[in-house]
């Protein structure tokens, strides 16, 4: 960060500039993160990234209110986890504009940390519970008030409408390398009518829509679940896509782009453990057809990705970040893969998510 932004954020925040610190932290893909220490306080300083969220006003003024939320429930005793608060300047403003940049500042979380990768499923059933109990906690919060931060985020129809556009232009004739994965990957487009046949059916909830591990903090005490955080994509949705992202994200022993397509499966400790996490603090609360969703959930996510990945292979890779020319295209195997097992496995999953 520039001297002259780290002076600025002092003095907004009315803290002596010549007593902060900064330090990256974090390993989020989207906003950029810092710890601001000044003498005995610290703080979150996030950098937003105005290039996926276009209106960062509205970002911030979606996780205010899930912050009000939260933190009326937690004066209640019906919410056991820490809550991510913004801190206002002096002048009481909570989004910062400094050289067309916009900043944000939250409360630091102490005596935690955080993880990039599951490591059993003892951490993993803690993770599913905080993310359970987070969405519990906003049942009875109208999701409609939320601002829709990333249009179509899981639109699948759309994402298939983008391939098909891909493969139509093949703007540097690279459909002939993926002709398999493309095949393989329209044939499943039903999954586009399942979704809409049962989303008609299940209510609409308040979504994390990024619940992979490294968006919460464990107690660095106690090794529970401490606090759910990054809201930036919180919006209404449906609770199959945070499971399903849970899913994706915890269960295969493989980095999603990993080459080694043969240990790309389904952990079934790992899964059990969600299901027994997630569903707890939501059991009361979820018909038959909402829990039974999830499972389409858990096949949507990867295949979604899939879609996602291949068709920026054929765009050149305008989207995701790639280390080589393939990258792309081996993701999307990788999550086809993954998405392949879990079809295999799908009875005995729903076996376990239904007992």
């Amino acid at each position: 960060m520039h001297t002259s932004v780290q002076y600025k954020l002092s003095e907004l925040l009315a803290l002596n500039p010549e007593f902060t610190q900064l330090s990256v932290i974090g390993s989020g893909h989207i906003n950029s993160t810092w710890l601001l220490k000044n003498t005995d306080e610290q703080f979150i300083v996030q950098k937003l990234n105005t290039e996926v969220f276009k209106h960062p006003a509205q970002l911030v003024s979606n996780a205010q209110l899930i912050e009000q939320h939260l933190n009326t429930k937690q004066l209640q005793n019906n919410y056991p986890l820490e809550v991510i608060k913004h801190i206002a300047t002096y002048n009481r403003e909570y989004l910062i504009e400094i050289d067309n940049e916009h900043y944000r500042v939250l409360n630091y979380i102490s005596n935690s940390y955080s993880e990039d990768v599951i490591k059993n499923a003892q951490q993993s059933e803690q993770a599913a519970y905080a993310f359970g109990v987070f969405a519990n906690a906003l049942q009875d919060f109208d999701a409609q008030q939320l601002h829709t931060v990333i249009p179509d985020f899981h639109n699948l129809a759309m994402r298939f409408e983008q391939l098909n556009t891909a493969i139509t232009n093949n703007i540097i004739n690279r459909v002939k390398h993926c002709a398999d994965e493309i095949k393989y990957c329209l044939s499943q487009q039903h999954l586009i009518t399942e979704l809409n046949n049962i989303t008609q059916h299940i209510p609409l909830r308040v979504c994390h829509n990024d619940t992979k591990i490294n968006n919460m903090l464990f107690c660095s005490t106690t090794h529970k679940a401490k606090a759910v955080i990054d809201l930036d994509t919180c919006m209404a949705g449906f609770w199959l896509y945070d499971f399903g992202d849970m899913v994706r994200t915890f269960c295969s022993p493989e980095a999603e782009d990993s080459t080694n397509l043969h240990n790309v499966v389904i952990r079934k400790d790992i899964f059990s453990a969600i299901v027994k996490g997630y569903v707890a603090p939501l059991k009361s609360s979820m018909s038959t057809l909402e829990r039974e969703s999830l499972l389409l959930g858990a096949k949507i996510m990867p295949l979604m990705l899939s879609v996602r990945f291949l068709t920026d292979y054929l765009n050149n890779d305008v989207y995701f970040k790639v280390a080589h020319a393939d990258h792309n295209l081996e993701r999307a195997q990788n999550q086809l893969a993954l998405y392949k097992n879990i079809l295999s496995n799908e009875q005995w999953m729903h076996e376990r998510l239904m007992s």
